[in-house]
């Protein structure tokens, strides 16, 4: 006869409250209603819906210099979801303060890969990728700056207040410039972060 399965009773143990805080630098204002948190600052605004997240969002202190993020009675699985909301509001205040910004690198052993930026810097053309006649064409997410660097040859700059937007752009960047049909190790062609 089988055994009855182990019963684990503290897996779905539910945690009375957990929270968390995110500190406010000066110059900065936040503003939250129904989990919809909107940031602003020096650089610009950046709104973000936490709606789909159950848990509550905050502004604390005298001054609302704190942003809390609290959970009651949750497992360990939806307790994880307080600190990535915190991470979100962490990297949004730092948008609007420094901003982000990546540098990409061309990588090519025998075809010299050319590229030219519109002026309003929102798009930029890749050409002669592996010697193809193509023309490559990657948009920038809106809110993100694309510029060739003036110091380093074969360098380009993305720059923006949303760490996401910025990073989506670079990826787009570095798939256009996938090697098709050939031995990836030896063909080490691209742009990359």
């Amino acid at each position: 006869h089988e055994r009855p399965p182990i019963e684990r009773p503290f897996e779905h143990m539910k945690i009375i409250k957990q929270s968390d805080e995110v500190t406010i630098p000066k110059g900065v204002c936040v503003r939250i209603k129904a989990r919809k948190v909107k940031v602003v600052g020096p650089r610009g605004v950046l709104k973000r819906d936490f709606g789909h997240c159950n848990l509550d969002i905050f502004l604390i202190g005298k001054k609302h210099k704190k942003v809390k993020v609290e959970m009651w009675f949750g497992t360990r699985k939806e307790l994880a979801c307080i600190r990535t909301v915190c991470t979100h509001i962490q990297n949004m205040i730092t948008g609007v303060t420094k901003g982000y910004e990546y540098k990409m690198r061309f990588v090519y052993a025998h075809f010299p890969i050319n590229s030219s930026v519109t002026e309003d810097k929102k798009e930029i053309k890749i050409n002669n990728f592996l010697g193809e006649k193509i023309q490559r064409v990657c948009t920038m997410v809106p809110g993100v700056q694309v510029m060739r660097s003036e110091k380093v040859k074969d360098e380009i700059i993305l720059q923006g207040n949303d760490v996401e937007a910025v990073a989506t752009s670079a990826a787009q960047i570095h798939a256009s410039t996938l090697v098709k049909g050939k031995d990836i190790r030896k063909f080490l062609d691209g742009i990359y972060v």
